[in-house]
């Protein structure tokens, strides 16, 4: 079975991580959505809360939904996983990611790094983005899934 991660902050998950989810449950037998808290970013949403998110937004077999705060590698090796994927919008992007495959590989041999580049529509979506357009009061659907518009509407305006 080849399992694949897909790492990230997912604060709150957008149409373009789903796309990138989606294309690689369509690459591997299993995709893992691995919510990982990022010390950089402050967040909206407690990891827990974009676990609830996501599975909101996905319902299929061959993806699972966890979490973990270790090194990605360590988490890799453990679950048995060939590869990360990573989603790409622009070449500053690719920069920062491609240095951390060359991490993750020098960590874990065994390990790949898959990019799978953003479709047009979502080049320019971000989960900061959406955060700012929400607090903002405009109108973030278009950019996230119908099933956690309200969710985000609430936390972004402070009305939860």
């Amino acid at each position: 079975m080849k399992i694949a991660i897909c790492p990230g902050s997912f604060d709150p998950v957008t149409l373009g991580h789903l796309d990138i989810i989606e294309r690689a449950s369509e690459l591997f037998d299993k995709v893992i959505v691995l919510v990982m808290n990022n010390s950089t970013k402050r967040c909206a949403f407690s990891v827990d809360e974009r676990i609830e998110l996501l599975k909101k937004c996905i319902d299929s077999p061959k993806i699972e939904i966890d979490t973990y705060s270790g090194l990605l590698v360590n988490y890799a090796k453990a679950k048995g996983a060939v590869a990360i994927v990573k989603g790409l919008r622009a070449v500053s992007d690719f920069d920062y990611e491609f240095q951390q495959a060359l991490i993750n590989k020098s960590l874990f041999g065994k390990i790949e790094t898959v990019f799978l580049t953003a479709k047009g529509e979502n080049m320019f979506l971000s989960s900061s983005m959406v955060k700012e357009v929400c607090s903002l009061d405009g109108d973030i659907s278009p950019f996230v899934p119908k099933a956690i518009v309200e969710d985000i509407n609430l936390r972004c305006k402070g009305e939860k």
